[in-house]
């Protein structure tokens, strides 16, 4: 058994004990570039100062951060002076200082404005080449970590939203030297799939919140190319709201965060809902107003053709055709009235001249009894020629003495 065990408490306490004793880390002075700089609402502020290879927790009280004329920014070069301690509670050393003064902007925030006006000035960034996205997608590419929050994020929204389309996962690295050429590789993947396998919609590039450096894979210029040269739309998701990397400003759409990216991806399928309904709702009032209409057309023609149906064409034709007969009746009885008054007419001018109205005034007709001829005068006959005597109630023979 080892002759004393300590505690946490006791150990932490005696770490923080020693660094105290330290006269260096009493009076220290510290450069470093600001990273992930936040102020409480007590009014103390909590950043980390990093270099390439090792980062350090900071504290400045209130009383201090009052006195500067200016709060540091993400991606500033400070110069931190103060001493250096132990935070028991989370068992972590933390520099609180005192004074700080900026030291310039930091190496990485310098790159990072030289590649964005570089690529701005060779139109990357530019609102005519960035496309729209698909209304309705039906495939949609995440490039990420497979272990990272923000996949989980993406498909929790992607899922509530619009369940209706694929997820196809490109792993990458989102962290480190490893992870631009393999966020460059992933991009690739997905336009090849695209290609040659079946259509990718739109793509989303995501990772969570961090300091500039954790999110420096996509400051990279070989990520920004990659993201410019797909075939498909790119959503960026990087970050936080206030994170913006060279990926937002090349993608053609820039979310603030990977829920965001998700979301601008898809359409809110309880609003596709709503729209179908209403406008089924539409089309159902539109197709009950054109079935009215068009009932009543046909009522319309129904009454049309029933009013020049064939039917009732011939029964007016046979009406027609009995008024017409009346009429022929009507008329004939009238001309026939009219000859019959005309005929009586002449009748009577006839009879007025007839030979027997003569002869019952005393004449005879005398013909030649052999020839038939009438005698007009004595010289047609002579004495001993037959004749034949017409008188009015007969005819008698006799001959010429």
């Amino acid at each position: 058994m080892p002759d004393r065990i300590y505690s946490i408490s006791q150990l932490t306490a005696y770490v923080k004990s020693a660094l105290q004793m330290d006269p260096l880390l009493q009076d220290v002075w510290v450069e470093g570039e600001v990273s992930n700089f936040t102020r409480a609402a007590s009014g103390h502020c909590y950043f980390t100062l990093k270099d390439e290879r090792a980062a350090l927790s900071c504290v400045m009280w209130r009383s201090q951060a009052d006195l500067l004329p200016a709060l540091p920014r993400d991606g500033e070069a400070v110069l931190a002076h103060g001493t250096v301690s132990v935070y028991e509670a989370r068992g972590i050393y933390q520099l609180y200082v005192d004074t700080l003064q900026p030291a310039g902007l930091g190496r990485l925030y310098l790159e990072f404005e030289a590649l964005k006006q570089r690529l701005a000035e060779e139109g990357l960034f530019d609102d005519e080449r960035k496309r729209p996205l698909p209304a309705l997608p039906r495939r949609i590419g995440v490039v990420t970590s497979p272990q990272a929050a923000a996949l989980r994020d993406i498909l929790r929204t992607l899922s509530g939203r619009y369940p209706l389309a694929d997820v196809l996962l490109a792993p990458t690295l989102v962290q480190g030297a490893e992870a631009p050429p393999q966020i460059v590789a992933a991009l690739a993947a997905l336009n090849r799939w695209s290609a040659e396998r079946g259509p990718v919609d739109v793509i989303i590039v995501a990772r969570g919140g961090g300091s500039l450096e954790e999110l420096w894979a996509f400051n990279d210029e070989r990520v920004a190319r990659a993201i410019a040269a797909s075939a498909i739309p790119v959503i960026s998701g990087v970050g936080h709201e206030t994170d913006f990397t060279i990926a937002d400003f090349v993608a053609d759409v820039r979310a603030s965060t990977p829920t965001g990216a998700a979301a601008a991806a898809v359409p809110d399928g309880r609003e596709l809902a709503m729209l179908v309904r209403a406008r089924a709702a539409r089309l159902a009032e539109l197709v009950t107003g054109q079935i009215t209409v068009r009932r009543e057309a046909l009522t319309g023609q129904e009454r049309a053709l029933s009013r020049n149906s064939p039917l009732q064409l011939l029964a007016g034709y046979r009406q027609r055709v009995d008024e017409l007969g009346r009429a022929a009746v009507l008329a004939w009885d009238h001309r026939l009235t009219l000859w019959r008054e005309r005929l009586t007419g002449l009748r009577g001018r006839l009879e007025a001249v007839s030979p027997l109205e003569v002869l019952g005034r005393g004449y005879a007709i005398v013909r030649h009894g052999e020839t038939g001829e009438v005698v007009r005068g004595v010289a047609q006959v002579a004495r001993g020629d037959p004749i034949a005597v017409r008188v009015q109630d007969g005819e008698f023979e006799a001959e010429v003495g």
